[in-house]
């Protein structure tokens, strides 16, 4: 799913400076407080604060510590063998293209035209720009975070996102509504744990089975990770329901049976 966008703003000493959340994380515009020294071309400011190597150490860090797909070995190559030039020079857009960076967005268009970076990168560009700047920053974003009319939009952005996730398990309870009815086979068969009995009960289907059906999704996960949310929903029922039937020692065939119409029932009524 996309993740949604919303944009505000906040006022640090008469600058505007726009702030960008995306999912649940804030950014903080570089372009905007770029503009607190050079109105004209914000953009050569980051380039020049992102050239340093205190700047490349800092945001690297960041990266290592919080992006667990960041390219750690072309952040090396560019330090050991680029960092080292005089005539060294770093972009957000090669930053990001190159490592994989999380901690930065750039790029034009309709949300977010310019720089954004998390609070963290973001307050040590303005310590960069301006000790003092930077200090009303932070006020200034504090003050956005406790704004109750930013909260409640943040709010409304979730049951934005909720409403999504219901429209799509809705569209695909539809698509996938029956529960497989069990053949004669499979009710008399005895499976080799009680996670296959579960995934018969549901999906009608060994994990096995699923496997050779499916072997361009098998090396990337299991059954489980490419249902919908509401057969999981149904199948963390069955759990619980499929361990009351052994402590009541039912026969494994029959509990089969039992959890498949549990199953088909409970997809009705979801």
């Amino acid at each position: 799913m996309k993740k949604d966008i919303i944009e505000t703003e906040i006022v640090v000493q008469e600058n505007k400076i726009r702030v960008m959340r995306v999912g649940n994380t804030d950014y903080i515009s570089l372009t905007d407080l770029s503009r607190y020294v050079n109105e004209e071309n914000p953009a050569n400011v980051i380039i020049h604060w992102m050239s340093s190597k205190n700047t490349f150490n800092y945001i690297g860090l960041w990266e290592q510590l919080n992006n667990e797909d960041f390219n750690f070995t072309e952040f090396s190559e560019i330090k050991n063998n680029e960092l080292v030039k005089s005539s060294f020079t770093l972009s957000p857009r090669k930053w990001i293209a190159r490592t994989n960076a999380i901690g930065m967005i750039s790029k034009g268009g309709k949300y977010s035209i310019g720089t954004f970076a998390h609070p963290d990168i973001a307050f040590e560009f303005a310590s960069w720009l301006s000790p003092e700047f930077k200090l009303y920053l932070i006020k200034e974003f504090e003050r956005l975070k406790k704004n109750e009319l930013y909260k409640e939009k943040i709010e409304w952005q979730v049951n934005r996102i909720i409403s999504k996730v219901n429209y799509l398990v809705h569209t695909n309870a539809v698509k996938n509504y029956i529960v497989p009815n069990l053949t004669d086979k499979q009710k008399r068969f005895a499976y080799a744990n009680e996670a296959d009995v579960l995934n018969v009960a549901l999906f009608g289907m060994t994990a096995k089975e699923w496997r050779e059906e499916n072997p361009s999704l098998a090396c990337k996960g299991n059954i489980r990770d490419y249902t919908d949310l509401l057969h999981l929903v149904i199948l963390s029922n069955l759990e619980s329901i499929n361990a009351e039937f052994i402590a009541s020692n039912i026969p494994q065939s029959e509990r089969l049976v039992k959890l498949n119409e549990i199953a088909r029932k409970q997809m009705n009524i979801l």
